[in-house]
């Protein structure tokens, strides 16, 4: 059989579960404010864009490196055949891309 419970004891209680209650409330206040919720999805945006900024520099890097060796022999010299129609073809898109902004501006 359950213990009968004094009148002092309820009240200690009712206290206890009040002041519990309170804080549960403070903080679903504090979790639902605009500036919570704001700061939270700002948050979560961040860590999306430096986790797919961190995949892009590793695919750019790779990709750098891939086109580097590319341009080199195994023991390090430079592939002349290789490396004078990449640049002759760096140059055309410069001088694309130069010509394209002098136009825009006229």
């Amino acid at each position: 059989m359950p213990e009968a419970r004094t009148p002092a004891q309820i009240e200690a209680d009712i206290v206890r579960r009040r002041e519990q209650l309170a804080e549960t409330l403070d903080e679903i206040g504090v979790r639902m404010h605009p500036k919570t919720i704001i700061g939270d999805a700002k948050a979560r945006v961040a860590s999306t864009v430096d986790h797919t900024a961190g995949r892009a520099f590793v695919a750019v890097n790779r990709l750098v490196t891939d086109v580097s060796d590319g341009l080199r022999h195994e023991d390090g010299a430079p592939r002349v055949e290789r490396i004078v129609p990449v640049a002759l073809l760096a140059a055309g898109v410069i001088g694309l891309v130069v010509l394209s902004v002098r136009r825009k501006r006229r």
